[in-house]
């Protein structure tokens, strides 16, 4: 890579700390390493880092709560973060979207897998913003949608969206109206093969609604289907 990108790894173990960084090095990526949270949350502030992979239990601050403050904090909110936990129930899964996480995976895992996962969440990144370059605003009722700016604004005021509901929100305006199932939602918008169920698409749906308040009632649910924005 002529500019490589900057992983932060906030990771307690040792051994899965240096297994990650050295796979991402061979990859060509800068990989930069935090033991605790409330340090992994210090540095991705201080540094900006392209993409977090994030344990969820560590040390002094614990690994949801680094994902929730990060993705609410202005400068810091648009950063991919994948969870790396040993907890693997489903609920578990669903908890680290809530809090805003872009991907979650679940040790034993496979470095290859991993870092082609950050691969494809970069290059959705990098893709989505050199489209948004040259896109127009979008605007459905009370919501506004800079696709420049990456900002959404309700009644003028704005709303703070992660990465992956800013792109969900951007998606269901622009489809006006047409049903959109759980599974294109999945490819359109994580736009690779995640290895989690549809549940993703609901619990991300859940979060928007919440965070685009009164307006949020305009997602309608097509009950087996999936959602659609009402006219």
């Amino acid at each position: 890579m002529s500019n490589p990108s900057t992983i932060l790894i906030i990771e307690d173990e040792k051994d899965i700390a240096q297994l990650i960084s050295y796979n991402l090095e061979q990859e060509g990526f800068r990989a930069k390493v935090a033991a605790e949270g409330q340090e992994g949350f210090e540095k991705a502030l201080a540094e900006l880092p392209d993409f977090i992979v994030l344990d969820l239990m560590l040390p002094k601050l614990g690994g949801l709560e680094v994902c929730r403050k990060l993705k609410s904090h202005p400068k810091a909110k648009h950063i991919p973060i994948l969870i790396l936990t040993a907890k693997g129930e489903e609920i578990d899964r669903v908890v680290g979207f809530e809090v805003g996480a872009d991907d979650y995976m679940v040790k034993p895992f496979s470095p290859r897998e991993l870092v082609l996962r950050i691969k494809a969440i970069l290059k959705r990144s990098g893709h989505d913003a050199a489209v948004s370059e040259t896109a127009a605003p979008l605007q459905r009722g009370s919501i506004e949608l800079d696709p420049v700016q990456h900002r959404v604004w309700i009644d003028k005021k704005e709303a703070l969206l992660t990465a992956t509901e800013f792109k969900l929100l951007e998606y269901l305006l622009k489809s006006h109206g047409r049903v959109l199932t759980r599974d294109l939602l999945l490819d359109k918008v994580w736009g690779y093969d995640v290895a989690v169920t549809t549940r993703t698409v609901d619990t991300h749906i859940k979060r928007l609604r919440e965070k685009l308040g009164k307006a949020g009632n305009t997602i309608e649910t097509v009950r087996g289907v999936g959602y659609r924005l009402k006219e």
